[in-house]
């Protein structure tokens, strides 16, 4: 019996347009009236989830895992319940890595901010930032350090055939520390070290007393790989690589034909 489904958002419960199918919607709702906490589970922050979260529409405390799993809220009160981040060495240590490839950018996702190490916010950067309806702000090391802010997790950004040098260059010597995930072309994302939305559902798992057996996952990224294998039920989305499909228990339609409602339908509230 599944008592949790974990839902990624972009190419999962967002069509390509970025929207939220209304048969999304409705099957979420038909869901939560049978007691089935939903879980919103994202490489995204706070501003890029809560808009599409309120516009579920749902009563009881749910839940979300943000940020790949370093941050996780309830969503009555937005409420930080467990969290994992990078410090100042692991910046520095990260910023260095790149100033040798010109084109790429670090950027970091802090509690309330989205930032971009350097004097200026690149086009590709703020592009990124828009989809997750924030304005990025340059940062320097030393003004980082002053403001204390806790940053969750990191992200290089470049076009893809930069971004594909430096990750052949680097991706051994970052998997050692971090965990890592090329989640878009341009983007190359870092974690502390174990950190995946598998993992931040692990320990919400724990804290509702839930077991494997009981969850379904439904994602279609590599970001999602962890968390569809943690599952008892792994769902891939009908937009999914070939290769996460496999892994996947079961498949279901794409993003743009509201495959989280058929999939919620088929796999949870079948009979």
């Amino acid at each position: 019996m599944i008592t949790l489904i974990a839902i990624d958002l972009d190419g999962t419960l967002l069509n390509h347009q970025k929207e939220i199918p209304a048969d999304n919607i409705q099957a979420i709702q038909e869901a939560t009236a049978e007691k089935i906490k939903i879980v919103l589970c994202t490489g995204r922050p706070s501003s890029g989830t809560k808009p599409y979260f309120d516009q579920l529409g749902l009563q009881e405390d749910e839940f979300l895992i943000l940020n790949n799993g370093c941050s996780t809220y309830s969503s009555l009160e937005w409420k930080l319940i467990h969290s994992h981040s990078l410090n100042l060495q692991d910046i520095s240590d990260l910023y260095d890595l790149c100033k040798d490839y010109p084109g790429v950018y670090l950027t970091l996702t802090a509690e309330d901010n989205y930032y971009v190490l350097g004097d200026a916010v690149p086009e590709l950067v703020q592009a990124d930032g828009d989809l997750v309806f924030t304005q990025v702000k340059a940062i320097t090391i030393a003004d980082l350090a002053s403001s204390q802010e806790v940053v969750f997790q990191a992200m290089y950004m470049g076009v893809e055939s930069i971004l594909d040098g430096f990750e052949e260059a680097y991706a051994l010597e970052l998997s050692e520390k971090y965990s890592l995930v090329r989640s878009q072309d341009y983007i190359l994302e870092v974690m502390p070290q174990n950190v995946t939305k598998a993992y931040a559902l692990q320990e919400l798992a724990k804290d509702l007393n839930c077991s494997p057996e009981e969850i379904m996952a439904i994602g279609d990224a590599p970001n999602d790989i962890e968390m569809l294998s943690f599952a008892g039920l792994g769902v891939a989305m009908g937009n999914a690589s070939p290769a996460i499909k496999k892994l996947a228990d079961k498949v279901t339609a794409d993003c743009d034909h509201a495959g989280v409602a058929k999939a919620i339908r088929e796999f949870a509230l079948k009979g």
